[in-house]
């Protein structure tokens, strides 16, 4: 496979990242996650000076408090919008991190993960979930907690792609592995292969189901360089995992666009997903995910200067927001659905930013939705339109 991205990604998607062979851009270190706790409370999970951080809010998001440093030695941190630390909780008030770490080769990394069991206190000493050291890709790391309790990891993996090279064999794309902790984070199971031919560099979404499993929603190549997507659920009972193919846009073009897919599982089980493609206009789509079949309802959010959309569902409500690139400069944008995605109102403008952000995050607390954005003039918690 080439390495080279072609131009047409850069006008298609400016905020696109550069691919392998390709520098990638010089900017502050924006990528953020954010989460509401059992309790309301918010955290914000990012990166500083070799550091992952925590902070949290109490009030909304309008005052954090100081940072916690999740790894005492500092260390190089992936934090940009697609590969930036990642925050959940367990069931008894554990705070679980994970990040990339870059190694010394270009595109390369691990897998880090701390935990705190004290209400973000302390952490754990880092260490690297899985038990491949090769110094190749092991990046854009996904975090869930299942309804179990266990801690379960996603990442994408070039490990067989470097094999195939090895024998001379073609391998288009990355892999996706994962991993599970049954005890609270102390200890990772041996790594799995979820699905071979990946994108190299699209986030992978994680969400839970009604029936306590974590499903993925992640960009596939399929045939010669189709970039669409494929929803599989990470099995931790060491049954057979299979990924079907969940969209089918057609994309053909031989790099990855740096754009990951959303994905939020309503309690009856509805698989809502937003996701980017640009076989013709570049288009943001929203549709009802039907693994190995055309998504239902799907329809067009967004057109061109649309990226990395998000995606919340609480009953009959859906919101999606994304970043919209205007002469303005950067908003964020939001739409809205009351009937359970069948319809969306118009698109509103929650906020803009004369510098750079990182990709917008979709956040449910009590029933609410608000949108956490991370800009170059500090992080912001914004209310949708049904908060008061």
């Amino acid at each position: 496979m080439r390495r080279l991205l072609p131009l047409l990604l850069c006008l298609v998607a400016p905020m696109a990242l550069a691919h392998q062979g390709m520098a990638m851009p010089t900017e502050a270190p924006l990528g953020a996650s954010a989460a509401f706790d059992a309790q309301g409370r918010l955290w914000v999970a990012d990166a500083a000076d070799g550091h992952v951080r925590l902070r949290h809010s109490d009030d909304l998001g309008h005052t954090l408090s100081a940072p916690v440093a999740v790894n005492p030695t500092p260390e190089p941190i992936y934090a940009e919008g697609e590969n930036r630390p990642k925050l959940a909780f367990g069931p008894h008030g554990e705070l679980y991190v994970s990040w990339s770490q870059p190694r010394a080769k270009p595109w390369t990394g691990y897998v880090r993960f701390a935990r705190s069991l004290d209400g973000g206190a302390h952490f754990s000493a880092p260490v690297t979930v899985h038990r491949d050291r090769a110094e190749i890709t092991h990046r854009f790391d996904a975090l869930a907690v299942d309804g179990e309790g266990r801690v379960v990891l996603a990442w994408i993996d070039k490990r067989d792609q470097a094999a195939a090279e090895a024998a001379g064999k073609p391998y288009l794309g990355a892999a996706v592995y994962y991993t599970w902790s049954d005890d609270r984070g102390a200890h990772f199971q041996p790594e799995r292969a979820l699905a071979q031919h990946s994108c190299e560099c699209c986030r992978i979404a994680l969400a839970a189901t009604p029936e306590g499993h974590v499903a993925a929603f992640f960009r596939a190549v399929y045939g010669d360089n189709i970039r669409d997507h494929a929803y599989a659920l990470l099995r931790t009972d060491g049954g057979a995992v299979q990924a079907q193919r969940a969209t089918f846009s057609g994309w053909h073009i031989a790099g990855c666009p740096h754009h990951g897919p959303g994905l939020a599982i309503a309690a009856d089980g509805t698989r809502h997903a937003v996701w980017y493609e640009a076989s013709g206009k570049p288009t943001i789509w929203y549709g009802q995910l039907q693994p190995g079949h055309r998504a239902a309802h799907a329809q067009a959010i967004a057109g061109p200067g649309a990226s990395h959309a998000d995606l919340a569902v609480h009953g009959a409500k859906v919101w999606v927001a994304w970043n919209q690139v205007d002469a303005r400069g950067e908003a964020l944008m939001l739409r809205r659905s009351d009937d359970g995605g069948l319809h969306f109102g118009p698109a509103r403008r929650l906020a803009t930013a004369n510098g750079a952000v990182a990709s917008p995050q979709l956040l449910l607390r009590e029933g609410r939705a608000y949108v956490a954005w991370n800009t170059a003039t500090g992080f912001r918690l914004l209310a949708t339109e049904d908060t008061p």
